[in-house]
């Protein structure tokens, strides 16, 4: 099987990595309750993460590893063209030399994070439910959402068509968005 050239931003690997790793995590936040038990509250999902190992070999091994070093040095995200992913938005995070470089050979490996801009770029002004009220909007017309196990803040802003900064000013009583509870009421419109 042909698989695709790697690339990233305007560099195309010569050849492809030996190893390639995707690793998806979540991240969960542990509130330690009375008689030696926790509550978990899930966070959502972190980026993915691209990961592996590779050499070049031949006369200009170590030409070409610099040449990766350069993009790797150039700042924000860039396309990385995956052999064995969709392509996706990523920052270069982590290129390690593996050992003393030759000129005919270096072993390197590599880590790239997804990037997505969840919370839906910048921060947009919104009425809060008391300024909605005073502007002649019926109190009827205010929709709640009540919290499940599982839920999370940013969870529910997305199911909702809602920023995170959105559904926030919406619920000024939240003081911890990182920490909601089964049976909280949310205001989601």
């Amino acid at each position: 099987m042909n698989l695709t050239a790697m690339r990233y931003k305007t560099y195309v690997w010569p050849h492809n990595p030996r190893v390639y790793v995707t690793r998806w995590r979540r991240t969960v936040a542990a509130s330690k309750v009375p008689f030696g038990v926790s509550a978990l509250t899930d966070l959502g999902q972190d980026c993915r993460v691209f990961s592996g190992e590779g050499e070049f070999v031949g006369k200009n091994a170590y030409s070409e590893f610099k040449k990766l070093v350069k993009v790797f040095e150039s700042q924000g995200p860039g396309i990385l063209i995956h052999p064995v992913w969709q392509s996706a938005s990523a920052y270069f995070v982590g290129l390690t030399l593996r050992q003393e470089p030759r000129a005919d050979y270096v072993a390197y490996s590599f880590e790239f994070w997804e990037y997505t801009d969840g919370y839906g770029g910048a921060l947009v002004k919104v009425k809060s439910a008391q300024t909605a009220g005073a502007s002649g909007a019926a109190a009827g017309t205010r929709k709640t959402y009540t919290v499940v196990s599982g839920d999370t803040l940013w969870g529910i802003a997305s199911r909702y068509n809602l920023t995170l900064n959105a559904l926030l000013a919406l619920n000024p009583q939240i003081q911890n968005p990182n920490l909601i509870y089964p049976g909280q009421t949310i205001t989601v419109q």
